[in-house]
């Protein structure tokens, strides 16, 4: 009867003109005029209340609800429970307190309703809640089991529970159903999902193991499951290493009589001492009108890996390959990688040639892209080059006499090119990379910089050369193609970088509403001498827009390039092997039909490959910060001297001479109560006006390094003196309003000040996913699996 009731209220409010009734009309109108007929709709009207049908408005009368304007997007959890979802990567994110987040995971698609909009004033982001789930991210978690005792086992039909390694789940508690594999104790695991978090669960998962990685303690599976907690696969499929098998070893020049023979050219490999996927070779030499000459080479990767067969899904699927601390998992099998497609010295080699004449400006005034042969006369090292160029070194210069003009005139070559790239802009920023040296266990042992000769320069520069000749041939012949294109700055994040200049005393000079890269240059090479130019450049790359592969030609800003793609690299990134696999596939055909073809694929190629590389970069990222932690765990309680690389108002980020990056908690900073000025990227005390600002050198001692966490935690010692920024008033309320132990927070985004505060009303104040079980009780999820199969 009352779903009859329902049913008649809704269409009655849907058809009627007016807004809005009170009771006794919607009685009227569905002629409800008894008194226990009456009582009855009071009732149905009390439930539909609750259960969000219907809402009262001020005046007491009954309306429908507004409708919700739902938006989809990809929910980013933070480790303290709350998130922030992207709606367009080009928008500001929107922020999704911690009971709004309707128990979504890290990487789901979600749909939310916007609650709050944005206000530009008070610069606060716009806050919604998540109202369904579209679509989950996650299906398996890696991470180091715990075996519950025989008793425990028995009463809960649970083997034991998960520590995930990815840290974006580790506020969830992830339980192993006693079905299938039983690990032991300490074992890495892959758990395959098959209950999420839900209403009287909110942080619990629970699932089956799926396969044991090994135990925590043999050597390099720290490195390992970080690996496969990112979803990069280990191993290749038997299909996959099947088709690798089948590759000859050789190839035999006769056989190829459609490429151009480039064997009689003096032809080299430069690389760094432990490469051993050898994909680009070069060779340069000068020409009689004063012009020069440069061949650059580069491994024919797409040959071998033909068009949909099982080695072209395992590359499309990988995307790149991926470089850690100790290891390299490679996109194609290494029989190929360092075999057939490797240029190695002195045997015949398929390549794809692009083939350049440069003349005294830099200009590029021919060229000519093909499939070749070549045969590499050296596989020469950077230290090698650098030693014969740089430092003249006899012993060197005489073993490799014969190159050695040629690398001289490939110097001059480059010096050319570096300078033309320089007059249009490019903005050229010389990052600090460090390299963790380990032993054959896997223990950090040293971290070294990395150091950029002329050796690893020129090949830059030909390199970049080569990807730009390629990409404006094949734009103006106006054919699909993929790029590598570097968008414009956000203005917005442009006045950020602006407003931290000016407080460090820059002035940027620019034309309102643009800004060229030749003006971002001048503020580099402003900056080099200074001590903050560590800092400025940071600061700088972080207002640019993120490096990605497109179907449209946008150009590349940083490089103030109109075309540039990625040519040079097929056997560790996929869209190189798509463009040379477009380059074949043009010079064979480039009717309406094989376009439409490539204008339907590139747009999902190329947005893959963007995916897989960020995929990458963040593993690569995690493995290091790992690493970097592990080898402070044996200097706790070492003073250094660092440089403040970042300023929240949860703490410092110092860095070290060598890469590494720590923190000073703010409530570690004894001798004031400090408060954050944003503009100027401060911490201002309020006592003493002691100040801390981005750049300023300092004195730092380890008090701890958590390879887990991948954090390092410091003190300070002592701090260089700085122009004191003027104290900020007192509010002596916002102090009790302060997390003194806030360190989920770090290196995330900040919410909106009033998730702070966490006494309203609606907050979810029992975690029963963390909860301890009472004895005898089985898991929620059991008795709703039984409930299931009954």
């Amino acid at each position: 009867m009352k779903s009859t009731i329902k049913e008649q209220i809704i269409t009655f409010l849907t058809t009627s003109n007016k807004k809005s009734f009170s009771a006794e009309e919607i009685a009227e109108g569905l002629q409800l005029n008894k008194s226990n007929d009456f009582k009855l709709l009071v009732q149905t009207l009390a439930a539909m209340e609750r259960e969000g049908a219907i809402v009262f408005n001020k005046k007491g009368k009954v309306k429908l609800p507004p409708k919700q304007v739902l938006v989809e997007g990809i929910f980013r959890a933070n480790e303290r429970g709350f998130g922030f979802v992207t709606i367009d990567p080009e928008e500001d994110d929107v922020f999704i307190p911690k009971e709004a987040t309707g128990y979504a995971m890290d990487g789901d698609t979600v749909a939310i309703d916007i609650v709050k909009i944005s206000d530009p004033f008070s610069e606060r982001g716009a806050e919604g809640r998540v109202v369904a789930i579209r679509k989950r991210a996650v299906n398996q978690i890696v991470g180091e089991f715990t075996l519950f005792d025989e008793t425990e086992i028995a009463e809960s039909d649970l083997y034991g529970s998960v520590k995930p390694k990815d840290k974006n789940f580790n506020g969830l508690r992830v339980l192993v159903a006693a079905e299938g594999i039983k690990p032991v104790d300490g074992s890495i695991v892959i758990v395959e999902i098959t209950h999420y978090p839900e209403k009287d669960y909110p942080t619990s998962i629970e699932g089956l193991v799926k396969q044991v990685i090994g135990h925590k303690n043999d050597p390099g599976m720290d490195i390992l499951s970080i690996v496969i907690s990112h979803g990069i696969p280990t191993r290749f499929p038997e299909n996959v290493l099947a088709q690798a098998d089948k590759v000859p070893d050789t190839i035999n020049p006769a056989d190829f009589p459609e490429r151009k023979d480039r064997r009689d050219q003096l032809i080299v490999t430069i690389d760094g001492e432990d490469a051993k996927d050898l994909d680009d070779a070069v060779t340069v030499k000068k020409l009689a009108n004063g012009h020069f000459f440069l061949g650059v080479h580069i491994a024919d990767v797409s040959y071998y890996v033909t068009e949909g067969s099982p080695l072209d899904q395992e590359a499309y699927d990988r995307g790149t390959s991926v470089y850690l601390t100790d290891r390299v998992i490679p996109m194609i099998p290494q029989r190929l990688s360092n075999g057939i497609c490797s240029l190695n010295p002195h045997v015949p080699r398929l390549t794809m040639s692009c083939e350049m004449e440069i003349d005294q400006t830099g200009k590029i005034v021919k060229h000519e892209i093909f499939p070749s042969i070549i045969q590499t006369a050296e596989r020469m090292t950077y230290t090698a080059v650098n030693a014969i160029i740089e430092e003249s070194n006899p012993e060197i210069s005489k073993r490799y006499e014969e190159l050695v003009p040629m690398f001289f005139e490939m110097a001059e070559l480059h010096s050319i090119l570096e300078q033309q790239r320089m007059q249009r802009g490019a903005v050229s920023f010389e990052d600090r990379e460090a390299k963790v040296l380990v032993d054959e266990n896997g223990q950090p042992q040293d971290i070294v910089l990395r150091s950029r000769g002329v050796g690893e320069r020129l090949i830059e520069s030909f390199m970049l050369a080569a990807n730009e000749t390629v990409a404006e041939h094949y734009n103006k012949l106006h054919l699909p193609f993929i790029y590598r294109i570097h968008e414009d700055p956000k203005e917005e994040k442009l006045q950020r970088f602006f407003d931290f200049a000016a407080a460090l005393g820059m002035v940027v000079k620019h034309t309102k509403g643009t800004i060229t890269p030749k003006d971002l240059q001048k503020v580099v090479a402003d900056v080099a001498d200074r001590p903050e130019a560590m800092v400025v450049n940071m600061m700088l790359l972080r207002s640019m827009q993120q490096a990605k592969y497109s179907e449209h030609n946008a150009g590349h800003y940083g490089l103030a390039a109109d075309y540039y793609t990625h040519f040079t690299s097929p056997i560790r990134r996929y869209p190189d092997l798509i463009v040379h696999r477009l380059i074949r596939s043009y010079a064979q055909d480039t009717s309406k039909k094989m376009q439409t073809k490539w204008q339907d694929n590139l747009p999902e190629i190329a947005h893959h490959s963007s995916d897989m590389e960020r995929r990458a970069v963040s593993c690569e990222r995690e493995v290091d910060a790992m690493k970097k932690a592990e080898f402070m765990q044996a200097h706790i309680g070492e003073e250094f001297d660092g440089v403040i690389s970042s300023i929240t108002k949860f703490g410092i980020f110092i860095e070290l001479p060598n890469t590494i990056e720590g923190m000073i908690h703010i409530s570690n900073l004894k001798d004031d109560y400090f408060h954050f000025v944003e503009q100027q990227l401060a911490l201002v005390g309020e006592r003493t006006g002691m100040t801390f600002k981005i750049g300023q050198k300092v004195r730092v001692k380890v008090t701890n390094a958590n390879p887990e966490t991948r954090e390092i935690d410091f003190e300070l010692v002592s701090a260089e003196e700085v122009t004191q920024l003027p104290r900020p008033q007192t509010n002596r309320n916002n102090r009790r309003s302060r997390n003194v132990d806030n360190r989920a927070n770090r290196r995330k985004k900040n919410p909106p000040a009033k998730e702070k505060s966490s006494s309203k009303k609606g907050k979810l104040k029992v975690d029963l996913g963390t909860s301890k079980k009472k004895k005898g009780k089985k898991p929620f999820y059991k008795s709703v699996k039984k409930k299931k199969n009954k």
